[in-house]
């Protein structure tokens, strides 16, 4: 297949995971959703990353967002690797888990890269919207763990800008001043942004964050 690009339908795929079987797209409902794969079971750094998505899941339930992983190696070796994930990082791993080891769903979401490896998936991250399009890829190197408090920051930007005609600037956290839209004339403004607004040039403006 062929690479996905942000605003693709995210592919749909039934799976086997560590809690049952799954429809993708049913499973996501109307939910965001962040699908993140691994190489294989037992990988140091993704046994870090997989305790800290355990610890995050409320703030993901926050964001009405589900977490799911996936791992080209089987059912077994998943239900092992989460003992190691809880003894270790001190968690409960309470999010499906994906058993790829036929590599259906790595190939779907143009997983296997064989500059790096042609048997094991590259660490990609796939943030989901309710309308089941691709908002967010990101692919990391093996040696670097990823960040999820970028993630749910990501998260957090797409969910205020579906809603209101802003965007995000650098750095940007929730709580803080967001962009106007361009396509927004000054004499919309009033009506559309309440709190005001500061002009620091014509095509960059200012206002307090909408949902605030």
């Amino acid at each position: 297949m062929s690479t996905l690009r942000l605003g693709d339908i995210a592919p749909d795929f039934q799976a086997e995971t560590t809690q049952g079987t799954i429809n993708f797209h049913e499973w996501l409902g109307d939910s965001w959703g962040v699908l993140f794969s691994h190489p294989a079971d037992f990988t140091p750094v993704c046994t870090t990353e997989l305790g800290t998505v355990a610890n995050y899941v409320p703030e993901f339930t926050k964001r009405n967002t589900k977490v799911i992983a996936l791992s080209v190696d089987g059912l077994d070796s998943h239900k092992e690797w989460i003992k190691d994930i809880n003894e270790t990082q001190n968690t409960e791993v309470n999010f499906p888990i994906i058993a790829d080891e036929d590599k259906k769903v790595a190939n779907l979401y143009d997983m296997l890269h064989p500059n790096a490896s042609d048997k094991f998936t590259v660490r990609s991250v796939f943030v989901i919207g309710p309308d089941k399009k691709i908002k967010l890829t990101l692919t990391y190197p093996a040696s670097t763990g990823r960040n999820f408090d970028e993630l749910l920051r990501v998260i957090d930007s797409l969910q205020l800008t579906a809603n209101y005609s802003v965007a995000t600037p650098a750095n940007w956290k929730d709580g803080q001043d967001v962009v106007i839209a361009p396509a927004i004339p000054d004499s919309d403004i009033p009506a559309k942004f309440p709190k005001g607004y500061t002009p620091i040039k014509p095509y960059l403006r200012l206002t307090p964050q909408p949902n605030k």
